[in-house]
C-alpha cells in the first residue's frame, strides 16, 4: 500500500511517466500534485496532466504503474479525456467507480485502463475535479481483488490551464 507522498514524488513521477506515456513527450512543469506535458505541434499536439494515487489500498502483493490521466488531442479534437491506469488488468466487462465529493461516475474497463464513456461525462468528470479536494477510484482486478485509490486534486485546475493554453483549448 502506498502511503502519502514525500516531496520528491512529482519529480519521480514525471520521470516514470516519461517513460510510461508516448515518447518524446515533453515536460512542461509540476502544478502540485499534477505534473503537465505537452508534445508535437499543431494539429498533431498532445497535451496531457498526471497524477499519482496518494495512497492506493487493496489487498494485493504487486502492482504496476497508477495514474489519472486527463488529455487534449488536437488532431482529433478530444479535450479534457479522462483515463485512469490501474496498474493491473480490470476484471472483464467490470466498471470503475470514481467519486468527487458528491458525485460519483461509472467509468468502462479496457484490459488495465478505465474511461469514460462520453465527451459528457468526461466534462462532467472535469468539471468535478476543478472543484474537488479528492478522487476516489474504486475498481476490480481479473484476479478479483477489490482496489481503492486516492487521488489529491491539490494543483488540478492549474495542470488544465497549462494544459488548455499549450494546446489552444479554451
Amino acid at each position: 500500500m502506498a502511503a502519502m507522498r514525500p516531496a520528491w514524488f512529482n519529480a519521480a513521477l514525471a520521470a516514470a511517466l516519461l517513460t510510461a506515456l508516448p515518447a518524446g513527450a515533453g515536460f512542461m512543469d509540476n502544478f502540485g500534485d499534477w505534473s503537465a506535458f505537452a508534445d508535437g505541434e499543431g494539429k498533431t499536439r498532445l497535451c496531457y496532466m498526471a497524477s499519482a494515487p496518494t495512497k492506493a489500498e487493496g489487498d494485493y502483493t504487486k502492482r504496476g504503474e497508477m495514474y489519472a490521466l486527463v488529455t487534449h488531442r488536437t488532431a482529433d479534437g478530444s479535450v479534457g479525456v479522462v483515463s485512469i491506469e490501474a496498474g493491473y488488468t480490470y476484471k472483464t466487462d467490470s466498471e470503475v467507480m470514481v467519486t468527487i465529493g458528491d458525485s460519483t461516475f461509472s467509468l468502462f474497463t479496457d484490459k488495465g485502463q478505465a474511461w469514460a464513456r462520453d465527451r459528457a461525462t468526461d466534462k462532467a468528470l472535469v468539471d468535478a475535479m476543478r472543484a474537488g479536494a479528492t478522487m476516489v477510484v474504486k475498481g476490480t482486478s481479473s484476479r478479483g481483488t477489490l482496489t481503492t485509490d486516492t487521488y489529491s486534486l491539490n494543483g488540478f485546475t492549474a495542470a488544465y490551464r497549462a494544459i488548455s493554453k499549450a494546446c489552444g483549448v479554451k
